[in-house]
């Protein structure tokens, strides 16, 4: 998220496709020239989170590869009928990819949208042609890395009860997950601005219900350390070096186990280098995606 979100979401909004995908309606919007390889994306934070992040970051790519982002079931301006399972959510991406029309994508996403991004490619590793992860983790694991961080943080006090609730999927209703929200968010950036940070909350489509769910069903069993390293498709992992919530061990793990991936580390970046080293964020993707999956290939239809 970054403190122009709300115009990429006002905009993202006017914008969107409105696509039933496994019997629930989903905002989609496609980006970048017809017949490009595919690049399909999953936004993070369930109940949070929003195709406008991933439409910032990845729409630069759209000059030479066909970007699809939508918000996830349950997020943004999603439908959220069914249940909001990682199971769930791996097969509405491919359902995406096959109303796309791509044989094989570049799956990407950051934070909870690398645990999808993996979840996918683990699930369905024949439609993987090169993955792109940004500040994620390959297990529950971090959880307890959060915690210690946010009570050693120096820059805010933060009421534990309302970190323990947004964090165990506790919150009251989509008011109260605004509120826990706030709390937490000045851990976020590399450099903290109060006033950007107000925005951001004021920005966010809060939707309870796929937060809760996801945080207190989802995450407790979540690890994929031991399906990691059947992950054949090349891998790109990014991270910034002072992530509070994912932190660079996390990334470490993963880069540990997928054989020949690669990772990368920004130095003046909290959770969202996309966003804080935006410039040299997008060219080492763009780098690796000119490698392993060339925007001058035709995709396959």
């Amino acid at each position: 998220m970054t403190e122009n979100v709300s115009a990429e979401f006002a905009k993202a909004t006017s914008e969107a496709q409105r696509v039933v995908i496994n019997g629930n309606e989903l905002a989609v919007e496609v980006l970048g020239p017809e017949g490009a390889p595919v690049i399909l994306t999953h936004h993070g934070a369930p109940g949070l989170g929003s195709r406008a992040e991933p439409r910032a970051s990845f729409g630069r790519l759209a000059d030479e590869y066909r970007v699809v982002v939508f918000d996830a079931r349950g997020s943004g301006e999603s439908e959220g009928s069914g249940v909001f399972s990682h199971e769930q959510w791996a097969a509405d991406l491919d359902a995406l990819r096959e109303w796309a029309g791509a044989e094989t994508v570049a799956i990407a996403g950051g934070s909870y949208g690398g645990f999808m991004a993996m979840e996918y490619a683990t699930r369905y590793p024949d439609r993987v042609a090169a993955i792109v992860l940004r500040d994620t983790s390959p297990d529950n694991g971090n959880a307890h890395l959060a915690r210690e961080n946010a009570l050693a943080s120096d820059r805010v006090t933060i009421d534990m009860e309302k970190f323990d609730r947004i964090d165990e999927g506790r919150v009251r209703d989509d008011e109260d997950l605004k509120d826990c929200w706030r709390e937490i968010l000045p851990l976020y950036d590399f450099t903290y601005d109060p006033e950007a940070t107000e925005r951001k909350v004021e920005a966010t489509p809060y939707r309870f219900e796929a937060h809760n769910y996801a945080f207190s069903t989802n995450l407790p069993n979540y690890d994929l350390k031991p399906l990691l390293p059947s992950i054949t498709a090349p891998v790109l992992i990014t991270v910034g070096r002072t992530d509070w919530i994912t932190p660079v061990s996390c990334s470490q793990t993963i880069a540990d186990l997928v054989p020949g991936s690669r990772l990368v580390i920004f130095e003046h970046s909290g959770h969202s280098p996309q966003i804080e080293e935006a410039e040299e964020w997008t060219k080492t993707v763009r780098g690796f995606l000119h490698e392993v999956y060339p925007a001058t290939r035709s995709a396959s239809v």
